[in-house]
């Protein structure tokens, strides 16, 4: 079968193309058909080498890490999704594996697709619907009079975030630049600041929590509009030890690595009277299953900037690092 795969790390030249054998699933897994893939910052930050530290990935590998499709075959104890059924999933951190033909995912990992859901709209859900759910719901814990702000609001996860937080009942405040401005209001912004011309802490006030998606100098601006008591999650920044012993399974050594890293924006949010977060999100099938039931009943809409055949993914991928798409970059297997 065709998969783009890695086989060390460095620039664009180092993930190629390539004949491999087909996976086979094994006990709790299922053998899926690929039909589309969503294109994510991580493949191209996974493929630099920069989450060596996080990831422990055996290379060569197949990348990609979300994808829809139709189930092939199921391994043994896997009987939840017979042959034919269609799903689609954030695939397994460690294993990766959704830019091919064919994929084995864990079976908890998987959802089935709502009929009215295409296979591109699906695999543009997973990583970004789960890590926008994950932060907003989970982490900030936002509900009906939460005022948060979302930096980064047009990009991939800011689109999906901006949506599930109208969802929880809470008042958006995102930054996008005047291209994304529209975009951002159709995804249900009640605020937008054009970070090309004003900053955010100029003219908003305080609020609830942030949801930071930019990292650098934005992400240490927000701790000067967080209310005392607040939180500022990001996926952007700097890990802390939280991400080791909560996110990555109780790594403590790595986690003692994080607090030395962190210790400059811990100090910012100790300053504020507020809290710093930053999250690893992770597979699951059954959230995953709860963005779906948004997608079908018209809250939760994927928003696509471009679309590549499989055999382009490195178009795709190029136009992926260049930072400027407006929603996610898919790639499909057929047609």
């Amino acid at each position: 079968m065709k998969a783009y795969t890695l086989t060390e790390y460095g620039d664009a030249d180092k993930a190629q193309m390539r004949e491999v054998e087909r996976p086979t699933p094994g006990l709790g897994e299922v053998l899926v058909r690929v039909k589309a893939a969503g294109l994510n910052p991580v493949d191209y930050k996974i493929r630099e080498g920069a989450l060596k530290p996080i990831l422990r990935l055996k290379l060569p590998i197949t990348m990609g890490n979300e994808l829809a499709g139709v189930v092939e075959a199921n391994g043994r104890a896997a009987t939840r999704f017979p042959p034919g059924t269609r799903v689609f999933a954030r695939v397994g951190k460690e294993r990766l594996g959704a830019f091919a033909e064919y994929a084995v995912v864990r079976e908890e990992f998987l959802t089935p697709i709502p009929e009215s859901i295409d296979f591109e709209t699906a695999a543009a859900i997973p990583l970004a619907g789960l890590t926008a759910l994950q932060a907003l719901r989970d982490e900030l814990e936002i509900g009906p009079g939460f005022r948060v702000l979302i930096t980064g609001g047009a990009g991939g996860v800011g689109t999906f975030a901006i949506q599930i937080a109208k969802y929880l009942g809470a008042e958006v405040v995102t930054t996008a630049s005047e291209r994304g401005r529209e975009l951002v209001k159709d995804m249900g912004a009640d605020v937008v600041i054009d970070y090309e011309h004003e900053k955010f802490e100029d003219v908003i006030d305080p609020v609830d929590g942030v949801f930071d998606l930019i990292g650098d100098d934005t992400l240490s601006r927000c701790f000067k509009v967080v209310k005392e008591g607040g939180r500022v999650v990001s996926i952007a920044g700097t890990p802390e030890p939280r991400t080791a012993t909560s996110d990555l399974g109780g790594r403590y050594g790595l986690a003692a690595v994080f607090w030395a890293m962190s210790r400059d924006l811990r100090k910012q949010a100790r300053k504020a009277g507020a809290d710093y977060r930053y999250i690893f999100m992770h597979p699951s099938g059954s959230e995953l299953a709860y963005l779906a039931e948004m997608a079908t009943g018209g809250d939760l809409k994927p928003v696509i900037d471009s679309r590549y055949p499989f055999d382009d993914i490195e178009k795709a991928m190029a136009e992926l690092e260049e930072g400027h798409a407006k929603g996610k970059i898919v790639v499909t297997m057929e047609g």
